[in-house]
């Protein structure tokens, strides 16, 4: 099964798909699209490898150990530039989800800001510099921890230290004492108000309403050697993003996800969430609202290039647009969309965030420039 078949039209070129994923509530779309057979209508077959970390998935994407991969939708954008490790170009075939993130604090923090105090006051009188974990340098939990921080006056990169930790094991490093508070996916948090050393403060959902978070990605090579093949995937993750949709369709998922073999905790502490509720305000998990979710829109990349440039990751005169065009598979996804009659939106889209401050694509440098609290250098 792994050779093309010249006799079936349109075959895809590569029929076995290695595909990565970290052990996280919106992998779900990888570990639907595995247990239900979803490729096989379309020629393919998905094996699904947990990595540890998103450096993991990072170096196994660019060496070739996978093929694609559930994947920070930053952490693509830093492969591309080459921001704090190693370069290679890189493909976002679609979404697959928005929103379902969060920021849990200490138990003592979050008491603290119960009461009325502000973190920017509990920064200023803190005896050391508080310390927040994220995921990955170049990721969403970065910049959403970052822009969270600013829109509360606190400077992101001198106020706090921002330390890089793999998802599982944040509840742990909180519970002793090693984090104040961090920003990742469920049931992360979940799992860290359960074992009572964290509370959830803020819903990803209520920093970007409708956020893009995890992506479909995979190295650009792989597009252009095997674009049947990519277009097969999208199509199959599609279908899986579709059938998550459905409320009563998320109990199985969670079941699935609960396993040893992937996220390993009780489903109990993954449903709620993955249903959307965390009790915090905010746009809930999303996986395909009739498609909104998954094109992979030019304007959200450029968004994540205007953030690297207020934090100093990228300096210079980069052609942001023509960074996002080359990365973000619109006319590929376009197909895979069309062939299964899904509507395609419009390449833009705008959103105000949690600061008020609105951000649309036109210009993305003037828009990082904007900003009071950033990089304190910008070439």
């Amino acid at each position: 099964m792994h050779d093309h078949n010249p006799s079936i039209p349109d075959a895809p070129e590569k029929t076995v798909l290695r595909l990565g994923y970290v052990p996280l509530s919106d992998c779900a779309p990888l570990v639907v699209a595995q247990r239900l057979g979803l490729g096989e209508r379309y020629g393919i077959e998905i094996e699904l490898h947990r990595q540890p970390s998103w450096a993991a998935v990072r170096d196994k994407l660019i060496s070739g150990e996978l093929d694609a991969a559930h994947a920070l939708y930053g952490l693509v954008y830093g492969v591309e530039l080459g921001l704090g490790g190693p370069q290679a170009p890189m493909a976002v075939l679609m979404t697959l989800n928005h929103n379902g993130q969060a920021i849990t604090l200490s138990d003592r923090l979050a008491r603290q800001l119960a009461s009325g105090r502000t973190l920017r006051e509990l920064v200023a009188e803190a005896p050391r510099p508080l310390v927040f974990a994220q995921t990955f340098p170049t990721g969403t939990h970065a910049m959403w921890l970052y822009y969270w921080l600013a829109a509360q006056g606190i400077h992101p990169l001198t106020d706090v230290k921002s330390v890089v930790i793999p998802p599982p094991q944040m509840s742990e490093a909180l519970a002793a004492g090693l984090l104040d508070g961090f920003c990742a996916g469920e049931p992360w948090h979940a799992v860290a108000e359960a074992e009572g050393v964290g509370r959830t403060v803020v819903a990803s959902g209520a920093i970007w309403p409708d956020h893009p978070e995890k992506v479909l990605a995979c190295r650009r090579d792989f597009v252009t050697r095997y674009p049947r093949t990519a277009r097969a995937l999208t199509m199959t993750l599609l279908d899986a993003c579709r059938w998550l949709d459905e409320p009563t369709h998320r109990f199985d998922a969670a079941g699935w996800l609960s396993g040893p073999t992937c996220i390993g905790r009780a489903r109990s502490l993954i449903l709620p969430r993955l249903l959307g509720g965390n009790g915090l305000p905010g746009a809930p998990l999303r996986f395909f609202d009739d498609g909104a979710v998954n094109y992979p829109y030019r304007s959200d990349g450029l968004w994540f290039l205007s953030q690297y440039r207020r934090w100093g990751l990228l300096r210079g005169s980069a052609d942001l647009p023509a960074i996002a065009a080359a990365i973000n598979q619109t006319a590929l996804y376009r197909e895979a969309a069309t062939a299964l009659g899904i509507a395609v939106p419009d390449d833009e889209r705008s959103c105000v965030l949690i600061d008020g401050v609105s951000w649309n694509s036109r210009d993305p440098v003037a828009y990082a420039d904007s900003f009071a609290l950033r990089a304190l250098e910008l070439a």
